[in-house]
């Protein structure tokens, strides 16, 4: 078999090892060149060399072309492409599995064979096989042997690795340049991306940029939105008159909660002014609209259905556009406050100029942050897109239908909650320091900002009361006051509740020292009731506030009698004290 243990060896004859009959493991060629017959059950390198050799003989040689009569394709360690020039090298054409009888695989070539066959393997095969069986052939000790010679090292560098996120969706985008207080925050399965929600909460959740047609009203229209995709609750930014068209926000079931804030946000308009006369040039027009800016009051219009009382308004900016003087219109763009009357403006307009005019046409081109190029739609986008996703369960056009509400609120300063916190936050929990994860430059005092997870879902706007320096060197406090909650309860895990005090209560709850709801009986240890605060309780609430109250005033009173005691004890000395001091410290007597 060519292989045979040392326990097996005998020494041939001729001084050379040799292996044993029978088929035993084993190197049956020997280390050492010897010159006498082969062995039986083996391969002599006196026959060929050891298969290491380069010796040519009887035999051939074990990793190189044979010249014997045995041929490179018959010794053991060969690769079947040797030059044999007996009957086996009619046989070599296929290598050693052609040249071999199938007896004689039962032992196997060496590592150190195997890997001189995959060195000098065919020109055919491809680097892919070879790797695998590269991969396959490695035992442990080259494994590590591997682990010992190559250099494992991760090498110091002074450059901080960085992560682009500047096109990350949403509240997520240049997350990397947000303030970092704390890295350290368990993640949890809970909540989803807003691009990536199911599709019932996506749209319960967005809103639609709506290109608002002539004649209906904006409630008409916003029930119309609410009737084709079947939800109890939707809502708009701003009224528009029946005549105009342009820009309106429907906020669908969650989204309404950000009426508010939308519809106190700035607007801009495009209208259509209707002289009575001619004017001179269209400069005098220009002047006029360009005068009409700041603050300005205004009166609604007969036709609004609110209260006719004064109110100040401001226009940020206004030009001319164009005007047709043989028509006497002129197209104006104006940027303003919420709640400006156009039609009041373009009265104003008319008086200036000493000729009258009117608004002949209006359409919003911008409300809030989003304007004609962010997505608008029409009604009949909305009507197909509920009509493919009821008929063909397809849903990518309600996804480009609605918005994420996340969209409404890329203008805010961000507040990134860990995730144990949100929650807490959503049943009304104080926004405390030891939550948040980062934060953004330029925070204010009593500024508007937005809470986000670490996914990037908004879950409440609040006040903050911590500017972005006194965050950045602070430990503990409350950073903001939440305004309006956005994100439902139990969208995350409850993580509250799992503190020393928390703990202790559940355990006296259990040995039955508290009853059921954490209230004392008649079991309950009379440290606990003097020291524990129930914050739910009203009274307890009031009469710890008093305890405390009462509590200073003693130590005030106390302080104030030990001061007292101690004048009266050292009062008779303090002359003395002075006269034996005073000349060292004032030799001339002015003290």
């Amino acid at each position: 078999n060519g292989n045979s243990s040392a326990a097996a060896r005998t020494e041939a004859p001729g001084g050379g090892p040799r292996a044993a009959p029978g088929r035993r493991k084993g190197r049956g060629a020997g280390d050492a060149a010897a010159r006498g017959p082969a062995g039986r059950g083996g391969l002599r390198a006196a026959n060929g060399g050891d298969a290491d050799s380069t010796r040519r003989g009887h035999g051939g040689r074990g990793r190189c072309a044979a010249v014997g009569t045995g041929g490179g394709a018959g010794s053991p360690g060969g690769d079947g492409h040797g030059k044999g020039s007996g009957p086996a090298r009619r046989r070599s054409g296929k290598g050693l599995r052609a040249a071999l009888p199938p007896w004689a695989f039962a032992a196997l070539p060496s590592r150190a064979c195997r890997a001189h066959s995959r060195r000098v393997a065919p020109a055919g095969s491809s680097v892919k096989k070879r790797r695998k069986k590269e991969k396959r052939a490695l035992g442990d000790d080259d494994v590590a042997d591997i682990q010992h010679t190559e250099d494992f090292l991760i090498k110091p560098e002074s450059r901080v690795a960085q992560l682009d996120t500047s096109q990350w969706p949403l509240l997520l985008k240049n997350f990397d340049k947000l303030n970092v207080r704390t890295a350290h925050y368990t993640p949890l399965p809970s909540g989803a991306n807003p691009l990536k929600r199911e599709i019932s909460d996506y749209v319960r959740s967005g809103f639609i940029n709506l290109d608002k047609p002539s004649n209906p009203s904006s409630h008409e229209v916003v029930a119309w939105i609410r009737r084709i995709l079947r939800v109890e609750k939707t809502g708009h930014s701003g009224t528009l008159d029946p005549k105009v068209t342009g820009c309106l926000i429907v906020c669908i079931e969650r989204a309404t909660r950000l009426v508010k804030s939308q519809q106190s946000a700035g607007k801009e308009y495009v209208g259509i002014v209707r002289l009575h006369n001619a004017i001179e040039s269209e400069a005098q027009l220009a002047r006029a609209i360009e005068t009409l800016t700041g603050a300005l009051f205004q009166r609604p219009p007969l036709i609004a259905a609110v209260k006719r009382q004064l109110r100040v308004r401001t226009i940020y900016e206004s030009k001319l556009v164009e005007y047709d003087p043989e028509r006497r219109l002129g197209i104006f763009w104006v940027s303003c406050e919420a709640g400006t009357y156009i039609r009041t403006l373009c009265v104003h307009l008319g008086l200036l100029l000493g000729v009258g005019g009117q608004m002949q046409e209006l359409r919003r081109v911008r409300s809030g942050i989003l304007g004609e190029t962010d997505n608008m739609v029409t009604m009949h986008d909305v009507l197909d897109a509920q009509w493919q996703y009821d008929n063909n369960k397809d849903d990518s056009y309600l996804r480009r239908v609605i918005l994420p509400l996340e969209k409404l609120l890329t203008s805010h300063k961000r507040l990134v909650m860990k995730d144990s916190a949100v929650n807490a936050i959503c049943y009304g929990a104080k926004i405390m320091l030891p939550g948040v994860l980062r934060y953004e430059d330029g925070i204010e005092l009593n500024q508007e900002i937005v809470v986000i997870t670490t996914k990037g879902e908004a879950i409440c706007l609040a006040i903050a009361l911590m500017t972005t320096a006194v965050i950045s060197t602070c430990d503990h406090g409350i950073v903001a006051k939440i305004k309006r909650v956005i994100m439902e309860r139990d969208t995350y895990p409850r993580k509250w509740g799992l503190g020393p005090k928390a703990s202790q209560k559940k355990m006296m709850i259990q040995k039955g020292l508290l009853d059921k709801h954490g209230k004392p009986n008649e079991s309950t240890p009379e440290s606990w009731k003097k020291e524990y605060v129930d914050y739910r309780d009203s009274s307890r609430k009031e009469a710890a506030a008093d305890h405390q109250a009462v509590s200073e005033v003693d130590r005030a009173a106390k302080v104030s009698i030990a001061s007292a005691v101690w004048l009266l004890l050292y009062a008779p000395v303090i002359p003395i004290i002075c006269t034996y001091f005073a000349p060292a410290f004032w030799p001339n007597g002015d003290f």
